[in-house]
């Protein structure tokens, strides 16, 4: 006896079964055949599927369920569906090894629930499906739902009869239009998703522009530390008359409201004096991070025609070519102090709708797309941050993002309106030896740098919250961070660079067996989950995320018609120009509302934080001269590994494959930054497709790590760097000619790398250098010169590598 077997009745109204019986003496059908058409059709809709197959048991066959496979590759109207399924169920069972759900027709009140052991239910219990009975008692047709209480909630099996009745009344009442286009919400569901669930609101702000929140927190705290950098602190009264004279200077020279100016410095007070100078003189700042490729560099400054570059002289090399007006932060600092530290007058008062920035992230065609937000998408995110973070909270921000990446939006701005600090960092991974680590409260950052902190013990225990977005997180990681005792809170975040850096959060508790959630919508943001008509789905059922509300970009600069793609007409709204932009992220709703990222719908993919379009990896690979063809995929060889793997098609010989990976490597870093660049190159002899011609992704063959040389160091320096590097990458040995990539380095690794680098031999090499060093040979050649020069003093100290899992090298 099955004691775990649940049910719950459905009671069709009257109407609706003297509708189906009109409907299906009309079509030549048993009413069987438009029960079993909309429950089949039903578990399409929840699963995309195009092939589903229901377990029947029909009048006649008591205790035998066949499967019938039934096709929704091309799709019909309900009456098409019907016809289809009736033809099935007098011809066409079929022998699939999988059943998704059951269907069950009695003709008498003896239904398989109260009778004492069919097949049926023990199909229920070993296959896990959920089955549809339905009982003609004389004129009467009702239905009951069989489950299994170990694998389906009650409340899961109560929607599911909801959605049922709701796909049955619609395709009564629209027989001819498309199936997947019938709604399947309740009204009371309806009400929920769409707008209880959306809820979270605060009063815009009267004057929504960065400068004037700015300005608001150096009145009410003129002497509180604002910034630090390494031993250097400014007063929120020091920063803002810095930004004065950078905003007279730049007005000085004529520029107007919203011009694009570019930001090219290492991260200093300098460069967060150009960015809230570039913003009081009424403009826009277009970061240009020092780490990117001069070329791809160069596309930005071209793209937004930006007057005006902010730079420092040791940087400048990069853009001699170029028709710009540079002005130089370090040497040109005495004409900036003269421009005045009086409070900057604008032609125009700063609004709202004026732009603040553009950030620059992967797009599909091989170009970078400017995102362009403006400053009233910035005081919102600002208002929600004043409803979730305390002061004390804030008291200490690390700023260790890039400022091409909008996590630093958040940084900045979030702590520069609360009171807070800004703690410069060059990366994550440098806090434990920063001077004023010790007075960091709260980290935002992406998990694959956290990870390495939580290994690394590098969280200072005056953290007390942890903000994580960027890349999904994974529970393991959750219960690894609140083992660090002085952690309270961990945020999960989510949002792209188009809805200005957060759209939802989620404050993650304790638990190892509780999911990880993106949580719901930051106050003034409306998150819609629907499917390909633009329809809302249920919860549970996987759908397109789309983002409306007061976060919204403006759109892409330069770009109208890609902006009209992403960014459509919001549906759901009765205000006039609202909208909504289409992720691209497939999500679904839980119970609670609460949103699961589930994975991307295209080949964008996060790594390390950064947002990653393929095709723009592919399609620069593609302009080398020697490569025909190319496909880029993600490959994970570890929860805490993620790499890029180029396959590329040549006509080149096989003897010159291996270096020809090298060269393309060579070529992609000229042209991308450098977490774009693959890790792994793979030649194929021909690139594997799909019965329909398609690029066949999951054929691709797994690549293998490879081992390398394991050339012995020869001096002491490489001898210290083989130390650091096998403790940094997990490795038991390492060869000093080894590339860094090829041994499971990325730009978390190097970045730590650099921190021990710095500590064990007294230098100042930036992340760059170490990253176009890429042996150990190279760079204790960098080191011995820098030496040669009396540029570092070497230190007595031998590293003693922690103790560690090691990561054995694959062959």
């Amino acid at each position: 006896m099955i004691t775990k077997c649940q049910h719950q009745s459905i009671r069709f109204s009257s109407q609706l079964v003297e509708n189906l019986i009109s409907f299906s003496h009309k079509e030549q059908t048993g009413i069987q055949a438009a029960f079993l058409a909309a429950w089949a059709g039903l578990w399409y809709r929840y699963t995309g599927l195009e092939q589903i197959v229901i377990g029947i048991e029909m009048e006649g066959s008591r205790d035998k369920m066949t499967p019938l496979s039934i096709d929704y590759s091309e799709m019909n109207s309900f009456s098409g569906q019907v016809k289809a399924v009736h033809t099935l169920l007098q011809t066409g069972m079929s022998e699939p090894n999988v059943l998704h759900a059951g269907f069950i027709v009695r003709d008498t009140a003896d239904s398989a629930f109260t009778g004492s052991t069919g097949s049926s239910l023990s199909n229920l219990r070993e296959e896990k499906i959920v089955t549809l009975e339905i009982v003609r008692t004389g004129t009467e047709w009702t239905g009951s739902l069989l489950y299994d209480e170990d694998y389906v909630e009650e409340t899961a099996i109560t929607r599911m009869s909801g959605h049922l009745q709701q796909l049955l009344e619609g395709c009564m009442n629209q027989p001819q239009v498309p199936f997947d286009q019938i709604p399947l919400l309740t009204e009371q569901e309806y009400e929920q998703i769409l707008f209880e669930w959306n809820r979270l609101s605060t009063k815009p702000a009267k004057n929504p522009s960065i400068p004037y929140w700015f300005e608001a927190q150096v009145k009410r705290t003129p002497d509180a530390v604002a910034a630090v950098y390494g031993k250097e602190r400014l007063t929120y009264a020091e920063l803002d008359q810095r930004a004065n004279q950078v905003a007279n200077y730049l007005l000085h020279k004529g520029i107007g409201s919203e011009a694009l100016i570019g930001v090219h410095l290492e991260r200093t007070i300098d460069m967060l004096a150009a960015i809230l100078g570039i913003l009081k003189a009424g403009g826009a700042y277009v970061p240009l991070d020092p780490t990117y490729a001069t070329e791809r560099l160069s596309y930005i400054l071209e793209d937004a025609k930006a007057p005006v570059l902010l730079t420092q002289e040791s940087l400048a090399a990069s853009f001699v070519e170029h028709e710009i007006d540079v002005v130089y932060m370090d040497r040109d600092r005495d004409a900036i102090m003269e421009a005045g530290s009086h409070t900057p007058s604008t032609s125009a008062p700063i609004k709202g709708d004026h732009l603040a920035y553009v950030t620059y992230t992967s797009g599909s065609t091989g170009k970078p797309k400017g995102v362009a937000v403006e400053h009233g998408s910035v005081i919102a995110l600002i208002q929600w941050a004043l409803e979730v973070y305390t002061a004390e909270e804030i008291a200490g921000v690390l700023g260790s993002t890039s400022i091409n990446f909008d996590l630093s939006v958040f940084e900045m701005f979030v702590t520069w309106s609360m009171g807070g600090k800004l703690i410069l960092a060059e990366n994550a991974l440098q806090l434990p030896h920063l001077p004023a680590a010790s007075e960091v409260t709260l980290i935002n950052t992406v998990p694959s740098a956290i990870r390495e902190l939580v290994r690394m013990k590098g969280i200072p225990a005056a953290v007390r919250t942890v903000n994580l977005c960027g890349e999904p997180l994974k529970r393991e990681l959750v219960e690894q961070i609140y083992e660090v005792e002085t952690v309270e809170k961990i945020i999960n975040l989510y949002g792209p660079s188009e809805d200005t850096t957060y759209s939802t959060y989620c404050n993650v508790v304790r638990g190892p067996d509780l999911p990880v959630s993106i949580g719901r919508p930051i106050h003034n943001t409306q998150a819609y989950v629907l499917d390909k008509h633009l329809h809302p789905v249920p919860v549970g059922v996987p759908g397109e995320l789309y983002l409306g509300g007061a976060g919204l970009a403006r759109g892409y600069l330069n770009q109208e018609e890609l902006t009209k793609e992403k960014f459509i007409p919001n549906l759901f709204s009765d205000q006039p120009n609202e909208r909504l932009y289409r992720t691209g992220d497939l999500v679904r709703y839980a119970a609670d509302g609460s949103l699961e990222y589930l994975s991307r719908m295209d080949h964008q993919i996060k790594i390390r934080g950064f947002r990653v379009e393929l095709g723009d990896i592919e399609s620069t690979l593609m302009k080398h001269p020697d490569v025909h063809e190319a496909v880029v995929v993600a490959r994970e060889f570890s929860a805490a590994d993620l790499r890029l793997a180029a396959y590329f098609t040549t006509k080149m010989d096989v003897s010159e494959y291996a270096q020809l990976a090298q060269d393309l490597r060579i070529y992609l870093q000229q042209k991308l930054p450098e977490y774009m660049v693959p890790s792994l190159f793979i030649p194929l002899e021909q690139i594997p497709l799909t019965a329909n011609g398609k690029i066949d992704r999951k054929a691709l063959p797994q690549p293998q790590l490879i081992q390398g040389s394991h050339a012995a160091p020869r001096n002491e320096i490489e001898e210290r760097l083989v130390a650091i590097w096998c403790d940094v990458l997990q490795l038991e040995s390492v060869g000093v000619d080894n590339h860094f990539l090829d041994v499971g380095g990325q730009s978390i690794l190097a970045a730590q790398i650099l921190v021990r680098m710095r500590a064990e031999f007294q230098t100042d090499l930036t992340q760059k250098k170490i990253f176009e060093a890429t042996t150990i040979a190279k760079q204790a050649q960098v080191i011995e010169e820098a030496q040669k020069q009396e540029m570092i003093k070497p230190a007595s100290n031998v590293i003693v590598p922690r103790k560690r899992v090691a990561r054995q090298l694959q062959g």
